[in-house]
């Protein structure tokens, strides 16, 4: 009996110290999160830049170096697996695993059985091209690279980017990239406005102030801004290049030629002018009324997302930004009300050409039977999103180029079918 005993009090003992009933250290729960230092605690505020800079700088070490990447590429060059086939150099699993035990330890983490599945295709052998390998390593040390230098301008160390953050970055990348070479440097304020938008009329459309380095490394934007390293980068691709100096130029010449009063701000008057000229009236006030001006005036950064949004009228982004604008009612739909505001100045505009206006009850009907919404009254944003004809019913209702585009598509499809 006291031996049972004895066991009982045993595992309560051991039972109470696991637990940490008797220890005046482990009653609290561990702490898991620290806050950040206050703007005004210059020590801890050091200390933290201080601190991350350190732990970036051991990060971009663990990277490959270019003398390793090419020590890789001999490897896998010397262990190609036959037969060949084309001008393909292949490896199968064996020898990719034989490449993995010669390589340095910064090399193991691209050797596994997962990626090697991924890059599996269709070769009869069950082997993966070694060129597709070597890109995918390529690839992954340029993304880390790439995080680590956008992260050290992370001055929140929160894994997101501030307006100025990303205009600190895109200042210091210039000088690296031939194409903006011939840049002047007063124009240099401007390229930056016009690059850093693209980042956040795209990445944050919730206007937050802030992206995340996750989505900028995501999202193409940054490839295309590195594009421009390419000392030979064809014109077609230049001028379809959101970042290059011809389309940050193109954007901001047609801005200057807008104001003709060349007080460095756009009016009503001045942005209707834009493009063909063929925007409603209704549709540029309602521009100026939801978004940001000054004194009735509108900046280069709003005129930025302005023509952004009418550039990409097929992106999320861009159907977020006119949905607000056609949502006249702020109900969070269009309905038939929206719908026939914005059309009435189309057929007004229709009457002033000296063309017969067309029906609002026929286009109207047409927008719902291209959207399809699950209320047949009402066209939510993601409806539109939805559809994927939502550029074309904001065409119809902005522009009446863009509804004579649509009205006559038939007859334009059958003229590029004949040429």
């Amino acid at each position: 009996m006291e031996e049972k005993e004895s066991e009982e009090e045993l595992f309560r003992k051991i039972y109470t110290e696991w637990k940490g009933c008797n220890s005046e250290t482990n009653t609290k729960i561990p702490p898991f999160y620290f806050q950040l230092p206050a703007e005004d605690d210059l020590l801890q505020q050091k200390l933290r830049e201080e601190s991350r800079a350190v732990f970036l700088q051991r990060k971009s070490k663990e990277l490959l170096d270019n003398d390793e990447l090419k020590a890789l590429w001999v490897l896998l060059d010397k262990h190609q697996s036959p037969p060949l086939i084309g001008d393909e150099q292949m490896i199968n699993y064996k020898d990719f695993l034989k490449v993995a035990q010669q390589t340095g330890p910064k090399c193991k983490q691209y050797f596994k059985a997962t990626i090697y599945a991924k890059l599996l295709q269709d070769d009869p052998y069950g082997r993966i091209s070694v060129m597709h390998f070597f890109n995918y390593v390529m690839r992954k040390v340029w993304l880390h690279q790439t995080r680590i230098g956008l992260s050290l301008y992370d001055v929140a160390g929160q894994g997101y980017l501030r307006e100025c953050d990303l205009e600190n970055y895109i200042v210091e990348l210039i000088p690296t990239l031939p194409q903006l070479d011939g840049l002047e440097k007063s124009f240099h304020s401007f390229y930056v406005c016009t690059a850093v938008r693209k980042f956040f009329f795209f990445l944050d459309p919730l206007r937050t102030g802030k992206v995340k380095i996750q989505d900028i490394l995501a999202y193409s934007f940054l490839d295309d801004l590195l594009e421009l390293r390419d000392e030979d980068l064809p014109k077609d691709i230049q001028d379809s290049n959101w970042f290059s100096a011809p389309s940050a130029l193109r954007v901001y010449g047609q801005y200057l030629n807008l104001d003709k009063d060349r007080n460095g701000m756009l009016s009503k008057e001045e942005l209707a002018r834009y493009g063909t000229g063929t925007l409603t009236d209704v549709f540029v006030e309602r521009v100026f009324q939801e978004y940001l001006t000054y004194d009735g005036e509108m900046d280069y950064k709003t005129y930025l997302d302005f023509v952004l949004a009418l550039e990409n009228r097929k992106e999320p982004q861009s159907l977020r930004y006119f949905f607000r604008i056609l949502d006249v009612q702020s109900k969070g739909y269009l309905n038939i009300f929206s719908l026939n505001f914005f059309f009435r100045a189309i057929q007004e505009q229709m009457r002033v050409h000296g063309q017969e206006p067309v029906s609002f009850e026929d286009v109207k009907d047409e927008i719902f039977d291209m959207v399809k919404p699950e209320d047949p009254l009402k066209i939510t944003l993601q409806n539109l999103i939805d559809c994927g004809q939502g550029d074309t019913v904001v065409s119809i209702l902005i522009d009446l180029n863009g509804f004579w585009t649509y009205e006559n598509r038939e007859v334009l499809v059958n003229d590029e079918a004949e040429v």
